[in-house]
């Protein structure tokens, strides 16, 4: 039995890895395509004047290029891991529906539109992606035919060191809360050249492993590896200086659906620790408006935590170049993704203990029966 378990999950992992291998030169073969079309069509990026001014030289790079990673994701999920795998439909929609919403957001903002926004106004993005996040949570919450949940068993969490915990209808707006934070969370992050693609491609690779150790969730490795090798070819185009950038049709595509994907593992309580520096970039600027708010209602003028957020700005204005901000980030979200694999573990370990401690003692109790009788 062992030995058959362990080709099984041999070759879902030479299959997944084939995957990634495939997303990235499929991604790799198409990326040079787009960003000629892109350039020749002149979608180009407007840059904030109130932004850095290292960064005004980047005004008119090309935009939108998260399509370079989401057609080559979805053609192979599609031909290579979905059949009798339905459960993908989801993360596939996700992905979809925030690249539709983040390609308008992206347009709007493009060198020449008249657009005084820079694309949606924060309100009217924040309603949009609610609508998809909400409708996304509960096809995770509802049982068969209506969403992908057992139904005796909703809202499910794998809390580590505790096991598997059901919060109840808790779980919609917790998800939605999750799946949107996330989005907007990547979304800030690709500020940098190569910054949100490489804490991309660690996060993703994470839940990968995250998701073989389950054993329950192979379809989602598949999936998880196959973003890895399209963000990983992405980057080919995105280093410093970048030919292209991800914009916010690949930024809220692929935050989301890494949210989704944590929300399907039940190892969403990871992903505030695999996804670190998303946090710390998000958290950055709910601070920077927060402090500003406040000083403004204290001392009736305004003052700022940070130099300017999110967070890659002020280190930037502290001196570091673009390269080190980026490369320092991507460290960290290196040890933090190590961090959340690890818990995973722990949790692995804690309950295959829990379920060896538990079998002898129903060995006891039937016999305990059969010598009754």
């Amino acid at each position: 039995m062992g030995s058959a378990l362990r080709a099984v999950l041999v070759d879902n992992m030479s299959r997944a890895l084939l995957l990634a291998a495939a997303a990235f030169a499929l991604t790799l073969a198409t990326g040079g395509y787009w960003v000629r079309f892109l350039r020749e069509k002149r979608i180009g990026k407007q840059i904030r004047a109130e932004g850095p001014q290292s960064h005004v030289i980047k005004t008119g790079t090309p935009t939108m290029g998260g399509i370079i990673i989401l057609l080559p994701v979805i053609f192979l999920t599609i031909f290579f891991n979905l059949v009798d795998r339905w459960s993908m439909l989801l993360p596939l929609a996700v992905l979809t529906g925030f690249a539709v919403l983040g390609g308008i957001d992206d347009y709007m903002s493009l060198v020449g539109t008249r657009s005084r926004t820079y694309g949606f106004t924060p309100r009217r993005k924040l309603i949009l992606t609610i609508i998809i996040a909400l409708g996304a949570s509960l096809v995770l919450y509802l049982p068969a035919p209506f969403g992908l949940q057992k139904a005796e068993f909703k809202g499910p969490v794998i809390i580590p060191f505790v096991g598997q915990w059901d919060i109840g209808l808790w779980y919609i707006p917790l998800a939605t809360f999750i799946i949107i934070g996330t989005s907007h969370a990547v979304n800030l992050t690709d500020g940098l050249d190569s910054l949100a693609g490489w804490n991309l491609t660690i996060a993703f690779a994470a839940y990968g492993v995250i998701t073989f150790l389950d054993q329950k969730f192979i379809n989602l490795m598949a999936f998880n590896f196959t973003m890895v090798g399209a963000c990983a070819a992405f980057l080919w185009f995105n280093a410093h200086p970048a030919q292209v950038f991800m914009g916010d049709l690949g930024s809220l595509a692929l935050g989301a659906v890494l949210a989704v994907i944590a929300l399907q593992s039940q190892q969403w309580l990871l992903l505030p620790i695999v996804g670190a520096v998303f946090v710390a970039e998000a958290l950055s600027v709910m601070i920077q408006v927060s402090y500003f708010k406040w000083t403004r209602r204290r001392f009736g003028e305004g003052r700022r935590f940070f130099k300017m957020s999110p967070l890659h700005n002020h280190f930037e204005l502290l001196g570091w170049s673009e390269t080190q901000v980026m490369q320092r980030f991507v460290l960290v979200g290196m040890v933090a993704a190590l961090i959340g694999i690890s818990l995973a573990l722990t949790l692995r370990d804690a309950d295959q203990s829990a379920q060896l401690n538990n079998q002898p003692a129903k060995v006891q109790i039937q016999s305990v029966q059969s010598s009754g009788q």
